[in-house]
């Protein structure tokens, strides 16, 4: 194993498959079941470093396609990788730029070997192949970083699935080979859409690339969260937790909805990530104990109330409904800022409270109370 990331699980709750642990990295450790903000382009939007630190958030994310494409690896390289040039001191993680590649079908083409696209900057035709995704992150710098995968849209075909699935675990092995930064962990990524064989398949060739060369330092589940129905996905997560290793990180790619990443991590998920709350909070909406809050509502334009009575964020402890209603309408940045803040440190304290009650020993209880309260409507 990799000496420098270590996972220790602190605690496994009895009456479900929840997990509370610890990822060592080179630039801290983070507590887990974890959400991680994404930056795709060096930047969580609307919220500042100082902001994130105040949050306490453990770990961020960069996307490698964006950063790839503006302003490009090398340079990002040149001020020192990703934590020097966003001068973060904490953990962050890179995708492999995959799902963003694949969703440009018009200008991408794809074979065994790897993918050729076009920039949406510039136009500029491009090949990645596997050992070309791994330069470029290596060259990111990020602490954690994910193979080159290929995810299948949602619905699709079997055969398309099947493809899609084989050819991960494909690059899977190439990754794995050609990753040589010793202070990046690698995590392989579990595709098959819907079809549990298929992610069953899936995961024994991975265990079958980790015999034949060195262990991956995680898994994720990729493929999900991508349209679906989410009680399949928690369905086919039920199916196939168990079949990944107990004593690497589990990822949930793309989730930020709080009832479903609840759900998941009741079936043994670690890490999750999403733009849902910076996404949402730019058109007007919030988390909050009541479910949803959508500030655009004239509901609230009177309304001098605190956003979440419940919550200690600092948007929540200064300002009110009426106040951030009127921001929203207005189109003031400000308003982005406050309920993207308020959206992040939602999701961050929710999986506190998460690890709190599996440490207790009664994570059950606690989801059976989110299921009975306000805020698990309308997700």
């Amino acid at each position: 194993m990799n000496p420098h990331f270590c996972f220790e699980l602190i605690a496994t709750d009895r009456g479900s498959g929840a997990r509370a642990g610890v990822l060592h990295t080179p630039h801290g450790s983070i507590e887990t079941p974890i959400f991680m903000p994404v930056g795709t382009r060096a930047s969580v939007k609307a919220l500042t470093r100082s902001q994130l630190l105040e949050l306490d958030s453990q770990i961020i994310l960069g996307n490698t396609y964006h950063l790839f494409c503006r302003p490009g690896s090398t340079m990002v390289e040149e001020a020192g990788g990703l934590h020097g040039f966003m001068s973060w001191p904490r953990p962050i993680l890179t995708d492999c730029g995959g799902f963003q590649i694949f969703s440009l079908n018009n200008t991408m083409k794809l074979d065994d070997d790897g993918v050729s696209f076009k920039s949406i900057i510039d136009g500029s035709d491009h090949r990645w192949t596997p050992e070309d995704n791994m330069r470029i992150q290596q060259q990111l710098g990020a602490d954690i970083i994910m193979q080159l995968d290929v995810c299948a849209p949602y619905p699709a075909e079997r055969p398309e699935v099947e493809l899609a699935m084989r050819r991960s675990a494909m690059w899977a092995k190439r990754c794995r080979i050609s990753h040589q930064e010793p202070k990046q962990a690698l995590f392989a990524i579990v595709q098959g859409g819907m079809h549990t064989d298929l992610r069953r398949e899936n995961i024994e060739r991975l265990k079958e690339i980790e015999a034949q060369t060195t262990s991956f330092e995680g898994y994720a589940l990729g493929g999900y969260s991508v349209g679906e129905p989410h009680e399949i996905m928690l369905d086919g997560i039920g199916e196939i937790g168990g079949l990944l290793p107990h004593n690497r990180p589990r990822y949930l790619m793309g989730l930020g909805n709080p009832t479903s990443m609840l759900a998941s991590i009741g079936l043994g998920v670690d890490m999750f990530d999403s733009v849902l709350p910076t996404r949402t909070a730019r058109l007007g909406t919030a988390f909050s104990s009541e479910g949803r809050l959508n500030l655009r509502n004239a509901r609230f334009a009177r309304d001098y109330s605190p956003l979440d009575a419940q919550c200690t964020c600092q948007t929540c402890q200064h300002h009110t409904r009426a106040y951030l209603r009127h921001l929203i309408q207005s189109k003031e940045i400000t308003g982005a800022v406050l309920l993207s803040l308020h959206n992040i440190h939602y999701l961050l304290d929710l999986t506190r409270k998460a690890r709190a009650s599996i440490i207790d020993g009664n994570y059950r209880d606690f989801l059976t109370s989110w299921y009975d309260s306000p805020a698990s409507d309308d997700y």
